[in-house]
């Protein structure tokens, strides 16, 4: 049972990357899935969500309009489509079944709950 997040990499500002966070051994839909970023010395922060219960999705303000989730439950797979890159957005991307941080870290509203290694986006010219 595991939740891995990929899709990272190095891009020029202004780029595109796509991330993609899959699930093994569990079903991905029955659950509210949250993208999260932490940047160096930073606390990690919230990105974007999509809640299980009704599809809704909530994004973070910095990256509305330029970042987009979405679900593929055919694939088990929710992705985080990233456009005009900022170097403000270089982190280390996570996903976790999960919208909820508590004091920096994930906060399950249900159990059990997953969390993926980073992948890690630079975004630099």
């Amino acid at each position: 049972v595991q939740l891995q997040a990929s899709g990272g990499g190095l891009v020029q500002p202004g780029g595109s990357l796509r991330l993609s966070c899959a699930a093994s051994g569990f079903t991905l839909d029955e659950y509210s899935v949250g993208w999260f970023r932490q940047a160096p010395g930073k606390e990690r922060e919230g990105v974007s969500c999509i809640s299980a219960r009704d599809g809704k999705i909530y994004t973070d303000d910095p990256v509305k309009g330029r970042f987009t989730i979405s679900r593929d439950n055919a694939k088990n797979t929710v992705y985080l489509q990233m456009s005009n890159l900022k170097p403000e957005d270089t982190a280390v991307y996570s996903c976790a079944t999960t919208c909820f941080l508590y004091s920096g870290n994930y906060y399950y509203d249900k159990t059990p709950g997953y969390a993926g290694q980073g992948t890690l986006v630079t975004v630099s010219s």
